[in-house]
């Protein structure tokens, strides 16, 4: 498994080395600041409207990404930042969560520069051993593999892999599966292997051994269902429990299922959103990693509301990737710990 991260001082150095802006030169100094707060309020949420580079440069060759959680105790940022010092290892960025409910603790760590991965695992076993440590090492260069299903709606299907080839997301999307044909020219065009896998109650089970078969031989980490409208079985679910997301169409638990679009304008509300979630063989129920919301009034048609709501899908599933490509996501029990 593997990650990429941009970095906030890559990410600032970016912004900063940008000639002013034209109108802000003629602004005061306290003015000019204000006037590009929101241009670094946009890249750090992940989607700057210039190409920032998501893959590491020649200096994060070696950098690693250390993602933990255990039982909460004292000593356990002391016990691990001292392991990485005695490994004469450099901490570049760490992010730490106590959850008083769970009596978990959730950190992760980036770090530089370690030869190999394979070099960190024996001095990492006995502090694991010792704290009950759930752990893993991830390289920062390399990218984790995903596959991407879809239908016949492909809006969400496009921002991913407009993103993928700009490098906003660092992954590789070796293939596509589609229960219909429409996307295969599109996949085709980005270099993508196409699958077209039909899916009927009889052949259900045909169809997801299948799947499951390109999972093993891609190497998949991570299945995206971007807007893929077939209810996945419990077997399938079980199988990659944690490694499926799922964008849902309405900011859940509100308008679970089928047209929540149409729901919402029956029920005339003012705000319509978008849920990117972990699939569990329960519905729409699986734990949440990203929600966002987009206002709507009483003037808007059903329409409408969908056409504003497919921005804010796009946007919601493309953060839940990025997050989880980087390794910010942990599961905590029926709910998830994000490090954004």
């Amino acid at each position: 498994m593997a990650s990429l991260l941009i970095g906030r001082a890559t990410s600032a150095a970016f912004w900063c080395s940008r000639p002013s802006l034209p109108f802000t030169s003629l602004l005061p100094k306290a003015a000019r600041a204000a006037a590009i707060t929101p241009l670094f309020s946009r890249q750090r949420a992940g989607f700057a409207t210039k190409k920032v580079p998501a893959f590491p440069d020649s200096k994060m060759l070696n950098d690693h990404i250390l993602t933990l959680s255990c039982p909460d105790k004292s000593g356990i940022v002391h016990n691990v930042t001292g392991l990485l010092a005695k490994q004469n290892l450099n901490i570049l960025d760490l992010q730490q969560f106590s959850d008083p409910v769970s009596e978990r603790f959730f950190m992760r760590v980036h770090f530089g520069h370690a030869e190999t991965t394979e070099s960190l695992k024996e001095p990492f076993a006995g502090l694991a051993k010792d704290l009950q440590m759930d752990y893993e090492i991830h390289p920062v260069s390399q990218k984790p593999r995903v596959l991407i299903m879809v239908s016949k709606i492909g809006h969400c299907l496009n921002d991913l892999l407009f993103r993928y080839k700009t490098q906003q997301l660092g992954i590789e999307i070796p293939v596509i599966v589609s229960n219909h044909p429409e996307f295969k020219a599109l996949a085709e065009s980005y270099g993508i292997e196409f699958h077209h896998l039909p899916v009927t109650k009889d052949t259900k089970a045909e169809q997801e051994a299948r799947i499951l078969e390109l999972i093993k031989a891609k190497d998949i980490e991570l299945v995206v269902l971007a807007r893929y409208m077939q209810v996945l079985s419990p077997k399938l679910c079980e199988v990659m429990s944690g490694k499926i997301i799922n964008i849902h169409h309405s900011f859940l638990p509100s308008f679970k299922g089928a047209k929540p679009y149409h729901q919402a304008f029956e029920r005339g509300v003012k705000i319509i959103g978008a849920t990117a979630h972990f699939v569990t063989a329960d519905l729409d129920e699986g734990p949440i990693i990203e929600q966002r919301v987009a206002r709507v009034d009483h003037a808007m048609s059903p329409k409408e509301l969908v056409d504003e709501g497919s921005n804010v899908e796009s946007q919601v599933l493309a953060a839940a990737v990025k997050w989880w490509s980087e390794k910010r996501v942990f599961l905590n029990g029926t709910k998830t710990v994000v490090f954004n």
